[in-house]
């Protein structure tokens, strides 16, 4: 991990508070002794399938980003679908993501997998520090007051979807039903945080390491086309493509025929067409990435051998870091002037930078 990503100690993994994450994985397993219905995998595929639904163009397309407009009853309706899935409430969801994007990929980013695939997978949600809501980063949703009491009561929605599933179904549907499919549910979506910055392929250049992925934009109905989300992160399609499947994006445009949701904000051709690696822009968010990578290999050494080492060999190692750090600006300077300047004609030499 680099050392700029170091965890505090509110970031460590609270064990006592994450009894009740971890009973929710391993719930599932008994039923090997209850056995499942044919109707309980149904019940688990559609409540997946709804819940991220609510995740995906709730939560994060609608909460997070305003990508397009509701009425007041819809935009409840949407909150309580989010809720449904104990992933918390929306204002938390919502203000913790929006953050992600501010930061993405740097040192004050809540989980970029920079500081590690466990911790942005997971690890961030089981500590103490990132419990509460930034209501000043929400501040346009928390003016609503059932959308407050639904945020302090994320809970209720997910506990009476259970009580429902077990007065019809018994524990073989809440076992499957609802536990796997929650299950299932938390590690799809968060996917999204880690696996979509480290594996797949970038189109746009983004000053993060984001990516897309065609197998994830399956699971999550539309959010693994996450560098095209990271570069216009305002508009309703992730897909921008036709051949770019994103199911939650079909859905509210359906809404949007139907007078449920207006507003669509879609991505402008020039934006589309722009910015692409394959017309030799510099891909800043990787180069800093890498760059990242080598100091952190660099720190590790230098605390390694540091107590060894003379407060003059300390002292010129430090300046080597400066050095570096000095290079790196001017070289990522120099490749961003190359790639901006058009190839000559003969399309075989590059002009000198000045």
């Amino acid at each position: 991990m680099n050392p700029a990503y170091e965890r505090a100690a509110d970031e460590r993994v609270n064990y006592s508070k994450s009894i009740p994450f971890l009973l929710m994985h391993l719930a599932p397993f008994a039923a090997i002794w209850t056995g499942a219905k044919p109707i309980d995998w149904l019940v688990c595929f559609a409540l997946y399938f709804a819940r991220m639904f609510f995740i995906t163009a709730g939560y994060h397309r609608y909460f997070s980003h305003r990508a397009y407009k509701l009425g007041r009853g819809m935009q409840l309706f949407m909150a309580v679908g989010g809720t449904m899935a104990a992933q918390k409430g929306p204002l938390w969801w919502a203000s913790h993501h929006r953050h992600h994007h501010k930061f993405s990929d740097q040192p004050e980013d809540i989980h970029s997998p920079l500081r590690g695939l466990w911790w942005s997978h997971v690890g961030w949600i089981l500590c103490n520090r990132y419990q509460d809501t930034d209501m000043e980063r929400i501040k346009d949703f928390a003016k609503y007051p059932e959308l407050r009491w639904l945020n302090r009561h994320y809970l209720v929605p997910p506990t009476v979807l259970a009580l429902v599933l077990f007065a019809f179904g018994g524990w073989s549907m809440l076992l499957i039903g609802f536990f796997l499919s929650t299950v299932l549910t938390y590690h799809c979506t968060f996917f999204i945080n880690s696996l979509t910055h480290l594996f797949g392929r970038r189109r746009y250049v983004t000053t993060d390491t984001s990516r897309n992925s065609f197998i994830l934009a399956i699971l999550t109905l539309g959010e693994g086309w996450h560098n095209n989300h990271h570069y216009y992160q305002s508009s309703v399609n992730q897909g921008f493509y036709w051949w770019e499947v994103d199911i939650s994006y079909y859905i509210v445009k359906l809404f949007s025929w139907v007078g449920l949701a207006s507003g669509l904000r879609g991505v402008p051709d020039h934006v589309r067409d722009g910015n692409k690696l394959k017309d030799g822009h510099l891909d800043v968010g990787m180069f800093d990435a890498h760059w990242a990578k080598a100091m952190s290999s660099l720190t590790t050494a230098r605390k390694q051998t540091g107590q060894f080492a003379s407060a003059r060999l300390l002292a010129l190692e430090e300046a080597r870091r400066k050095a570096l750090e000095e290079l790196r600006t001017s070289t990522r300077a120099a490749a961003e002037k190359i790639a901006a300047m058009p190839i000559e004609a003969t399309g075989d030499s590059i002009p000198p930078v000045a």
